[in-house]
């Protein structure tokens, strides 16, 4: 059984950085694609970054530049690095973990079967 656990989400003042960590545990995370994702109440979870087995990288437009995705596949845990938060990034944030069919999109949460619990990230002005 697949289990995600993600950690670093707080609070910061826009134009501030946090590191988001997300560990794999139960899965060989080679064989899968890792992405982020993110949701406000009230509102669809949307994709944010995902990174395939094969290293293809994947931004969601409202964090190009922005936020870098990455592997540590010897410590099996992805990191989104995000810097020059604004208040619109504000959200929750969870790690998913799928093997992605051939056609679909990195970003879409409907493709993801395995969730970590999420971690808050609060970015005042």
């Amino acid at each position: 059984q697949v289990r995600l656990v993600e950690s670093g989400g707080g609070s910061v003042q826009a134009g501030g950085s946090l590191r988001l960590s997300c560990v794999v545990s139960g899965y060989t995370s080679s064989f899968g694609t890792m992405a982020w994702f993110r949701q406000c109440p009230g509102k669809e979870r949307e994709g944010v970054a995902a990174i395939r087995s094969d290293g293809i990288i994947t931004y969601a437009d409202s964090v190009k530049g922005r936020f870098t995705i990455s592997q540590d596949n010897a410590k099996n845990t992805v990191y989104l690095q995000m810097t020059r938060l604004n208040a619109e990034d504000t959200a929750t944030y969870y790690c998913a973990t799928d093997a992605i069919p051939a056609g679909g999109s990195v970003l879409d949460p409907y493709y993801y079967q395995s969730w970590g619990p999420g971690t808050q990230v609060t970015v005042s002005t």
